[in-house]
């Protein structure tokens, strides 16, 4: 029986040996580190229990629901989701409640952020290359400004001019401020059901963190007879003769041993693997592999005095005066993570570089670097923290540069040629912002693909035609093949759903939205004007413009007027447009049963001369 040797114990190495045990395979794996999970893993101090970041789960994949039950001993808590933003001094619910944005920014901001969304629309930029231009052509440049700008700097040390236009399209697909607004105003009744699961109020969670079904999982695959050997580094990959022949491990006292297979599956970063391959690979492709770039990440772990400190399960920090870019707030995620209840445990995440000057601070001082930025925000107060330690964790996130793509794809050609027998899994392993269900289903695939003895999945294309997950649609589905999407063929539509098709709705909301904007800044800017242009001695402002007055209650040519004017200016515009867009739709509506009933009588008509 033919051996799978599996680098990295995260979600995608232990799920690749859980496939394989299914399927009767022998396997071996091997984790550098001193714990399972990867990423996803839960750590503990002194009885307090912390993810590194926070992770839900939710998934619109069913195999991974399906292995995410088989794997965990225990039941699944379903846990409020309550997450905010920090900006300016204030909080932001994150999802957007348009209310609760308008009053923190005002309504200067709002014109400015509405006048900044019009514009993007009307003149995007063409060629969206950088993650700023994606986002400026759907938000509008002032609210990539306030809300995506610091805090995406913060977590890529980079510029979003220097971020590619892929992790935006990846993380934040078919989110846009029309979809938002929508949903946060009217919910479901008027957008036909679709839901935009970024809004989603509630997740489920494992009781004692992610961690918890990692460690589950591989206690339930050692009784299988799949060993999961953890500090063990792979410090050699040999390979030759078109493939990979075996892996050199070292243990945590420095021996090391050779480990043959048939097949392999890595997990571990890209870069480290080319350098490792034993002989190494030819120049260009070793330096496509340096061109693959991470971002490390930090938490600071602090253990307040007080049983309550905050609501939130998680804030984004989008506040340029303190290094903090996220807070996570444990005993929110799941009161079985504080080991006192009467205490709080808080994450507080720094987005760095291995090696730089927070990275290599000692902890004592990170400890107090958070709790002064903790002050400052006036999150928590540093004389109610009574502990602390600090994780570091390298080669978090890969870098999603200019450069990337290119470098991926030699890299891939190369060991496509060298080494068919070993597939790349997981988020390093493909150099991929992978969440945890996708690269679940990157294992199962190339599990699959061992099995078959074929490789009729290209483990690839887990989450590049698929949306993001949180993006889903309600009624959507998901293909877990990893096959690409494949339209069904003509003949299979009914014809109502060709005549449907070819016949276009209009969104009666996005309609009365554009309409509202229009009208509310309109007149709003058109008032702004007449009044910073005064008048002459003995003129009134503005006496035709006062007329709008008799249609709108309270307005005149006063600025308490203008902002008046523009709430229901906006309201009165929606909700034309609204039903404007019924009535159109009402009048297609009937045009399309008018050709399918001709379309009908002439498929009778053919149908009874074909018999004659």
């Amino acid at each position: 029986m033919s051996k799978t040797v599996i680098i990295g114990a995260g979600p995608a190495g232990l799920t690749a040996a859980w496939e394989l045990a299914r399927h009767g395979r022998e396997a071996v794996v091997y984790e550098q580190d001193g714990i399972v999970g990867g990423i996803s893993r839960t750590c503990e101090y002194n009885g307090y229990r912390f993810d590194i970041g926070g992770h839900r789960f939710f998934t619109k994949v069913e195999k991974v629901r399906e292995l995410w039950s088989e794997m965990l001993d225990s039941e699944f808590l379903v846990r409020p989701r309550l997450s905010r933003i920090y900006y300016d001094h204030k909080f932001f619910h994150y999802p957007l409640k348009p209310m609760n944005a308008l009053l923190g920014l005002g309504p200067v901001e709002a014109v400015r952020i509405g006048v900044s969304y019009l514009w993007a629309q009307a003149f995007p930029a063409r060629d969206e290359k950088s993650f700023e231009d994606w986002v400026s052509n759907r938000f509008g440049r002032r609210l990539f400004e306030i809300f995506f700008k610091t805090y995406t700097e913060k977590v890529w040390g980079m510029s979003c001019k220097e971020i590619t236009a892929d992790w935006a399209a990846q993380r934040i697909k078919d989110l846009d401020l029309v979809t938002a607004v929508r949903q946060a105003l009217i919910g479901d009744l008027l957008t036909r059901g679709k839901v935009v699961t970024t809004l989603i109020e509630q997740f489920h969670y494992p009781e004692h963190g992610p961690g918890e079904m990692w460690e589950s999982c591989t206690r339930r695959l050692a009784e299988k007879g799949i060993a999961t050997h953890l500090e063990h580094r792979v410090v050699s990959v040999r390979w030759g003769e078109g493939r990979v022949q075996a892996i050199v491990v070292e243990d945590a006292e420095g021996t090391a041993r050779q480990v043959a297979g048939d097949h392999f599956l890595s997990s571990m970063p890209i870069r480290t693997l080319l350098h490792a391959m034993d002989p190494a690979p030819p120049k260009a492709v070793v330096e496509a592999a340096d061109k693959l770039r991470y971002r490390d990440y930090l938490t600071v772990i602090l253990v307040v005095d007080r049983d309550e400190v905050f609501p939130d399960n998680w804030i984004y920090i989008h506040s340029p005066e303190v290094k903090l870019g996220r807070i996570q707030n444990y005993k929110n995620w799941s009161p079985a993570m504080v080991a006192d209840p009467t205490k709080t445990a808080l994450g507080l995440e720094y987005f760095v570089q291995e090696h730089d000057e927070i990275w290599s601070a000692p902890d004592e001082d990170l400890i107090e670097l958070g709790k002064r930025e903790c002050q400052q925000l006036g999150l928590a107060q540093g004389a109610d923290v009574i502990d602390g330690t600090v994780i570091r964790m390298p080669k978090a996130y890969p870098v999603y540069d200019g450069v990337y793509q290119d470098a991926l794809a030699e890299i891939r050609e190369w060991l496509a040629a060298e080494a068919p027998n070993m597939q790349l899994i997981g988020r390093n392993g493909q150099h991929r912002y992978n969440n945890q269900d996708h690269s679940m289903m990157t294992a199962v695939l190339a599990a699959e693909n061992i099995v078959a003895g074929t490789d009729a999945h290209d483990v690839w294309n887990v989450n590049v035609e698929d949306e993001y997950h949180e993006e889903v649609r309600a009624e959507q589905t998901v293909s877990t093949s990893g096959d690409r999407a494949v339209p069904g063929k003509v003949a299979d539509e009914t014809i109502s759903e060709l005549i449907e098709g070819a016949f276009a709705r209009y969104d009666a909301v996005a309609l009365g939205s554009a309409i509202g904007v229009v009208g509310a800044l309109g007149l709003f800017l058109a008032t702004a004007a007449l009044l910073l242009a005064g008048a002459g001695p003995g003129e009134e402002i503005g006496p035709n413009l006062s007329l709008v007055g008799n249609y709108l209650v309270g307005y005149e040519a006063t600025w308490p007027g203008a902002i008046l004017g523009f709430f229901e200016a906006g309201i009165f515009g929606f909700g034309a447009g609204f039903v404007l867009a019924k009535l159109i739709n009402f009048v297609i509506a009937a045009e399309e049963q008018r050709i399918l009933r001709s379309v009908e009588e002439r498929a009778v008509d053919l149908f009874e001369g074909s018999d004659r």
